[in-house]
């Protein structure tokens, strides 16, 4: 069982940047939460006690000293900026040796050897591993990294060896509004569907653009997000997003018109689709419940299965052993 890491005295994070001349750089979105009453609150929310959490994003520590403060067992601190590293490194020289700095991509780094030691969980038990994902996401790599790790929690790779493990991530307030919206209300985007038939998505609480420095344009919110114990969309992770990509191409057109692009050279095969999927071809991206998606992917997995190879309409990938390093699509 951890135990909470009572950290010296440090400097503080404006200090740090300072003493270290740091500051945001714009190419790289990134923007911190220097106040230790908000960090605190993440880490609370990201329920990290005695897990082994992989910190997305790390920059000066101020998140990563609350992640320590609530007890985690171990952290990895992934951070790309090597500015940051040396701060890292003296955080992570008073952690009593529950803390790791690592100077890479998060978008290449492999979590599972950050924690060559942890026991995995049945997917579908009810309690969840004690791994944790958890980071004040910089803007620019938010979906990326988010339709990255879905793909592994499709595939059950990457962080997601160890069973159902919850991301606690800060977003950009629309795009945590896009993936909190229901398949079927107006504000619905293909990252609502991506993230929600393979996920429960929770939004914790806003963000206010004050807390930050440099001060963004936008608000931010946090969200919880847990794997589901079964997806929503009996489907290969693939077909479901080459379904849900051709749904929402066209978002204010018909979905007859937006779904052409599935079949090029066979757009009756739209009407097909449609019918065996028992949707109006009238409606709107946004007016596709989660259910009629579902619908859509296996009339799409019918129709090309009885195609000839030579007729696919488009490639349609089968799952394959994947590392633990996903290629990442947005």
């Amino acid at each position: 069982m951890s135990r909470k890491v009572v950290l010296p005295p440090l400097p503080k994070i404006s200090d740090i940047l300072r003493i270290y001349g740091v500051r945001a750089k714009k190419q790289l979105s990134q923007n911190f939460i220097l106040d230790q009453n908000i960090t605190d609150k993440i880490a609370g929310e990201a329920d990290v006690y005695d897990c082994f959490v992989c910190e997305v994003g790390s920059g000066p520590g101020s998140l990563t000293r609350s992640v320590l403060h609530a007890g985690a067992r171990h952290v990895a601190a992934v951070e790309i900026d090597r500015r940051f590293i040396p701060a890292l490194e003296m955080l992570a020289e008073c952690s009593e040796g529950k803390m790791t700095v690592y100077n890479e991509d998060i978008m290449r780094f492999n979590v599972p050897a950050a924690f060559p030691n942890v026991e995995g969980v049945e997917w579908n038990k009810d309690y969840l591993p004690s791994v944790r994902l958890v980071g004040n996401l910089p803007f620019n790599v938010s979906i990326p990294l988010l339709l990255q790790w879905l793909q592994a929690v499709s595939r059950r790779a990457g962080p997601f060896i160890y069973g159902r493990v919850p991301m606690s991530l800060v977003f950009q307030k629309e795009v945590a509004d896009n993936i909190v919206a229901k398949p079927g209300h107006p504000n619905c985007s293909r990252l609502s569907v991506m993230t929600q038939h393979l996920c429960e998505v929770k939004r914790k609480y806003r963000l206010p653009r004050t807390v930050f420095v440099p001060e963004p344009k936008v608000d931010a919110a946090l969200l919880h997000i847990i794997p589901l114990k079964e997806p929503k969309i009996d489907a290969p992770y693939e077909v479901v997003e080459q379904v849900v990509k051709a749904l929402f191409s066209m978002r204010r057109k018909f979905i007859r018109s937006s779904l052409k692009c599935l079949f090029p050279s066979d757009e009756h095969l739209v009407n097909d689709m449609l019918s065996l999927a028992d949707l109006d071809p009238t409606m709107r991206a946004t007016q596709v419940e989660m259910s009629g998606v579902r619908r859509l992917c296996e009339a799409f997995l019918e129709i090309t299965e009885n195609m000839n190879l030579d007729r696919l309409p488009l490639k349609v990938n089968r799952p394959s052993p994947v590392p633990s390093i996903m290629v990442n699509d947005q």
